[in-house]
């Protein structure tokens, strides 16, 4: 039996370093470790998170929410955050496109 913040994985840490360096061109993008994963920012506002399997999630609001779940991308059991399918994650134009919409979201 584990302890409680023990679920940090080597799969989270990779997966944020991965996507840290694909983010990179829209600026101010960092990582931080929480949830067992890792929470995605952008000036300081969570737009996305890694899970302790190294899921990636992007922040959606009702204006999202139609555009996500079209390309596949599922809801989190409890945060407002869908998954972002695999081929999403391999077109960079496409993640980028995804990962400010997200970062919009926010404000």
């Amino acid at each position: 039996m584990g302890i409680k913040g023990d679920k940090n994985t080597e799969a989270a840490n990779l997966t944020a370093m991965e996507m840290e360096e694909k983010l990179a061109s829209i600026g101010k993008i960092s990582t931080k470790r929480m949830f067992g994963g890792h929470g995605l920012f952008h000036d300081g506002k969570m737009f996305g998170m890694i899970d302790s399997k190294g899921q990636q999630y992007l922040k959606a609001d009702d204006s999202l929410k139609a555009e996500f779940e079209a390309k596949g991308a599922e809801k989190h059991k409890r945060m407002p955050y869908y998954s972002i399918p695999a081929e999403v994650v391999d077109d960079l134009d496409e993640l980028l496109s995804w990962a400010k919409s997200a970062i919009n979201a926010t404000k």
